[in-house]
């Protein structure tokens, strides 16, 4: 979970856009999803560390960005992913096997360059959040949870380790329903063979960090590639199509 250290180093602007970039993860990830009600200013003080002008400075860029409103006298509230007039896939965009298949080659497009860029530019704090979200996978697996938030952080992740906020507008816009699992996989009870799957699911994601760390472009392009179309290829079965030549 993202939490921002207290520092009187750091002006409160920063402060306030870091907690804006925490809050919007919970949000695109699921984990606020819409409808969802944040927590008090105080908690969010309390959890964060950082002062009650923040935190109004925060949501007024939330309410802004579009993602959030407050309601007077009842609190603030999770409304979407935001409006900001820009390329969005709508969660009734992929209700389909086919619909999915087609933002995966989407995504094959967009994330096989963001995993080369990440190579060259990824910064340690970069990879450590890479790692995190690795870590918090392996951990829902376990738990008998599909893992679709720290799925999604992770590709959201590389795309902030380009250093291009357009590749991480890009995916933060399309949000989580482009992990497959979102939409068409509801897994109520996790089976062996579901956990066996995640978990090489998992291991590609490992390739392609270990290829970002080594600062090997090829490589990560290389692993970003194969871990999506290998995704593209099961739906492209399960759909009936026919593989292309």
């Amino acid at each position: 979970m993202s939490s921002i250290a207290p520092t009187s180093r750091r002006r409160p602007r920063t402060l306030a856009l870091e907690l804006v970039e925490s809050l919007g993860d919970r949000v695109r990830d699921g984990r606020l999803p819409q409808g969802a009600k944040l927590p008090t200013e105080a908690a969010i003080m309390e959890e964060f560390g950082v002062s009650r002008t923040v935190v109004r400075e925060a949501i007024s860029k939330l309410q802004a960005a579009g993602l959030v409103e407050t309601r007077h006298g009842i609190g603030t509230f999770v409304v979407g992913l935001g409006d900001s007039g820009v390329f969005r896939i709508a969660p009734e965009q992929v209700a389909t096997l086919r619909d999915v298949i087609a933002v995966l080659e989407l995504r094959i497009g967009i994330e096989t360059e963001s995993a080369a860029l990440a190579a060259q530019r990824r910064t340690p704090e970069n990879l450590a959040a890479m790692r995190a979200a690795l870590h918090a996978f392996s951990a829902a697996i376990e738990q008998g949870r599909d893992a679709v938030g720290p799925d999604f952080q992770f590709h959201l992740e590389i795309a902030r380790a380009t250093q291009n906020s357009h590749f991480t507008d890009i995916m933060a816009t399309l949000g989580a329903t482009i992990i497959p699992r979102a939409r068409l996989e509801p897994a109520p009870v996790m089976s062996d063979e579901r956990r066996a799957y995640l978990r090489r699911v998992n291991g590609e994601h490992e390739s392609i960090l270990d290829a970002i760390a080594a600062q090997d472009v090829e490589a990560a392009r290389a692993a970003m590639r194969t871990h999506l179309a290998n995704s593209r290829e099961r739906r492209r079965r399960a759909a009936g199509d026919v593989p292309a030549a």
